[in-house]
């Protein structure tokens, strides 16, 4: 995934000018969204001028495709230590639950990157693109972990792996919005649970 274009070179005051623009807009539209942020509202927050802002980002939706990639990054690098290690069933239960309690805490509050994707994913073939990459290397790391499960022996060797994957980060990303949407876990939960349940049935029982 590439950020939006900036200058190939930053001086250090350069690039705490781009990141604080960054930050602004990461911050309004979590709040208002993307098509209730503007240009504007975003170059006030970040006490910048225009000739600043445009500097760095050369229109909007250069902007917004730095935060795609951005918010991206910033879940796979939070989440990194416990979806690089979801290499056994119980690990898979335990990120299951660890997500279920994580929207609990927060009231339901949904994904950052699912919720560009509601606003953004046709919008427009780049901004799709880096939305779609952000979700298949969140895939790839649950993918090798199913990997490591089969190749131990603890998955059959019939398993599609790659739908298995697919199947969790949708049970994941699906149960998250309609817990967001009914402000309840249950949906998550279930959501979970049946995968879960579904990927059970291809453990040879050696765990």
């Amino acid at each position: 995934m590439v950020e939006a274009t900036q200058p190939r070179r930053l001086t250090p005051k350069g690039r705490a000018t781009r990141e604080r623009i960054l930050e602004a807009a990461i911050a309004l539209i979590a709040r208002q969204g993307v098509a209730g942020t503007s240009i504007e509202d975003v170059r006030a927050a970040a006490d910048v001028s225009g000739s600043q802002l445009y500097h760095y980002f050369d229109s909007k939706q250069a902007l917004i495709r730095a935060v795609i990639t951005r918010q991206a990054e910033s879940f796979l690098d939070s989440g990194r230590p416990r979806i690089s290690a979801l290499d056994s069933f119980d690990a898979l239960r335990a990120w299951a639950d660890a997500a279920i309690d994580q929207q609990r805490q927060t009231g339901c509050r949904g994904c950052s990157l699912g919720s560009l994707a509601g606003e953004l994913a046709v919008s427009d073939e780049e901004t799709r693109g880096d939305l779609a990459t952000g979700f298949l290397q969140w895939k790839d790391l649950i993918l090798n972990g199913l990997r490591a499960m089969r190749d131990r022996g603890d998955l059959r060797t019939d398993a599609d792996l790659e739908q298995l994957a697919f199947a969790l980060l949708s049970a994941l990303q699906g149960g998250v919005l309609l817990a967001q949407t009914v402000l309840d876990v249950e949906p998550l939960e279930a959501a979970m649970n049946v995968t879960l349940a579904h990927l059970e049935t291809f453990l040879t029982g050696v765990r």
